[in-house]
């Protein structure tokens, strides 16, 4: 069955994409799926996180976030029957790739897909979706009078954070690094309080913060990595991402700061200005749910919420054109490049 791999070199960091036919799966059985996959949406792989949990093999599948039709079910499936339309994230140890055109799937990876959904828009959605409900809601709670910052919202991550912010009542500040992003966020409905263009060498995001919140600071910081050193001794990756000493700054008293910057590292002067300030932070890691079926249930039902927010219109993600199959290979390359700025789906 064909699908798209990824190979990886010795430092695991020269990553290759290839399309390659694998053998079919079993039969179905207990309680999986099977599933004829319509769209697949790209995400990039963590290839340090399944390097730590042994989870590497010559051939990594690729494309975790699926939407398809149920074409048959296990003995002890509950949940789905033939024909329903369903949308999931596959766990991280599967051995089959989302652009397959059929996968076997565990029933508790999948919810049901809202039929005023695309299919583009449930894959695109979901795994920003359920990243944003544990930024806001899991590791913060986020309510009415609440001010976020949201860093380079106009990605399609930021984007669902913004939407999910605004539908609690929260007044929203976001960096963007061009002028485009930021017209596209100020034309945003509802509206974002301020857009700093960080790239602007006269604008300071800490005094822009405390301007717009007068002198309080802000509740909630959601990240997009961070800097943990000088500019002139980071990556050209990094230069263009904020501070930590910077977010440490403008948080307000008892905020919190969401971090997806995994290597973070506080000296003791920023341990101190947590502490005097009764602030904390977390870290974004979707992938726990998977890790652990501790908590399955809430893990549903957040998906739930996700697609229900998608289709009332909550949600609007940032989607690219659904691309053929055959432009997969390049597509991811750019994505985990981390040089696109819509999310990108494959259309089956």
């Amino acid at each position: 069955m064909r699908g798209l791999y990824c190979q990886l070199a010795q430092s695991n960091e020269d990553i290759k994409f290839v399309l390659q036919d694998k053998e079919s799966f079993p039969s179905v059985h207990d309680h999986y799926v099977k599933i004829q996959v319509r769209v697949c949406a790209f995400s990039p792989v963590n290839t340090k996180l399944l390097s730590e949990l042994k989870l590497q093999k010559d051939f990594l599948p690729i494309g975790r976030e699926v939407a398809g039709v149920v074409i048959e079910v296990g003995p002890k499936v509950s949940f789905f029957k033939p024909k329903d339309e369903v949308v999931g994230i596959l766990p991280m140890d599967c051995t089959e790739s989302g652009l397959s055109n059929t996968l076997l799937i565990h029933e508790h990876s999948l919810v049901t897909k809202p039929e005023n959904v695309s299919w583009a828009d449930a894959a695109g959605t979901i795994r920003d979706g359920l990243r944003a409900y544990m930024a806001l809601h899991t590791h913060s709670s986020v309510s009415a009078g609440t001010t976020v910052l949201v860093m380079d919202g106009a990605n399609p991550f930021g984007t669902i954070v913004i939407q999910l912010a605004h539908h609690r009542g929260a007044k929203i500040i976001s960096t963007v690094h061009n002028n485009e992003d930021k017209k596209y966020l100020e034309e945003l409905r509802p509206t974002v309080a301020r857009v700093i263009n960080v790239s602007d060498s006269k604008v300071d995001l800490v005094d822009s913060c405390m301007e717009e919140t007068g002198g309080l600071g802000v509740n909630i910081v959601v990240d997009c990595g961070v800097q943990l050193y000088s500019k002139d001794d980071e990556s050209a990756v990094k230069r263009h991402l904020p501070h930590k000493h910077d977010i440490l700054s403008l948080l307000a008293v008892a905020g919190h700061w969401v971090t997806t910057e995994e290597n973070l590292q506080l000296d003791p002067p920023d341990s101190r200005l947590l502490f005097c300030k009764g602030a904390s932070i977390s870290f974004l890691n979707e992938e726990v749910w998977q890790l652990s079926n501790m908590q399955q249930g809430k893990y549903l039902h957040i998906l739930k919420d996700v697609m229900e927010k998608l289709s009332i219109g909550t949600f609007r993600p940032q989607l690219d054109e659904p691309i053929p199959i055959y432009e997969a290979t390049v597509a991811m390359e750019m994505v985990q490049k981390n040089q696109v700025r819509k999310k990108q789906v494959v259309r089956l």
